[in-house]
């Protein structure tokens, strides 16, 4: 099986075979934002009168895109919300972003090898690409997309084959997804993708993900190389 294997993750073993695509969440596995996101969601559930959040609950519960989350949070007025979580978000996100340790250099490495790289975010599209463009990444990645860009977003797979060009239902274990939220594992797990948990806080495992597959996990992006055997 090419990919990342279950049997691979129990014994520690690298993959059989390099993977022939590889597909980055960007929040939080190749960005730090969580700042940046947890004081503008605090903006927007003071202003809508809710309470604010800890940063322990804003990483919790932030995995899936605002037009999919929004409306059971905030209801009928989710687009008043979404308003003012962007206003917020926009008057910071630039400055406030900082590569997570080892990125720029795999992504460089990575961009080495004959393997395509993604991004696939539930960030909007187009603050996805002014990040992107701002750190001067672009060059890095055959593709990427944000919350509506597609006519689905993550963790529903017509994102992943819209983002790739691949027939519906395409996908398989040679293409592998590899981020820090639920989000992304459900989606390597329906695309039937290799699922790579990022997970900087070792042993701090989201319960959400009991029952997914996770193949492997990773606590630091410089692993990414030995992990993929490239």
């Amino acid at each position: 099986m090419n990919g990342i294997s279950r049997t691979a993750e129990k014994r520690g073993a690298r993959p059989t075979a390099p993977p022939t695509a590889i597909v980055f969440d960007w929040d939080n596995t190749l960005v730090d934002t969580w700042a940046v996101i947890h004081t503008s969601l605090n903006e927007t559930l003071t202003a809508m009168g809710h309470a604010p959040w800890r940063m322990e609950e804003t990483r919790r519960r932030v995995s899936r895109s605002l037009r999919d989350s929004f409306p059971s949070l905030f209801g009928d007025r989710w687009e008043e919300a979404r308003d003012i979580f962007y206003a917020a978000f926009e008057a910071h996100h630039l400055a406030d972003l900082s590569p997570l340790p080892g990125a720029p250099e795999i992504l460089r490495a990575l961009h080495a090898r004959p393997v395509p790289l993604f991004i696939l975010s539930n960030k909007q599209g187009r603050y996805l690409r002014d990040e992107i463009e701002h750190l001067g990444w672009g060059r890095y990645f055959t593709a990427v997309g944000g919350a509506g860009d597609f006519a689905v977003d993550k963790p529903d797979p017509g994102a992943l084959t819209a983002l790739m060009g691949l027939p519906p239902g395409g996908g398989g274990r040679d293409i592998v997804v590899v981020g820090d939220t639920v989000s992304d594992i459900e989606l390597a797990n329906r695309s039937d993708c290799g699922a790579v948990l990022f997970n900087p806080d070792a042993g701090a495992r989201d319960p959400k993900l009991d029952g997914l597959r996770v193949d492997r996990e990773i606590d630091h992006l410089s692993k990414t190389l030995d992990l993929f055997g490239l």
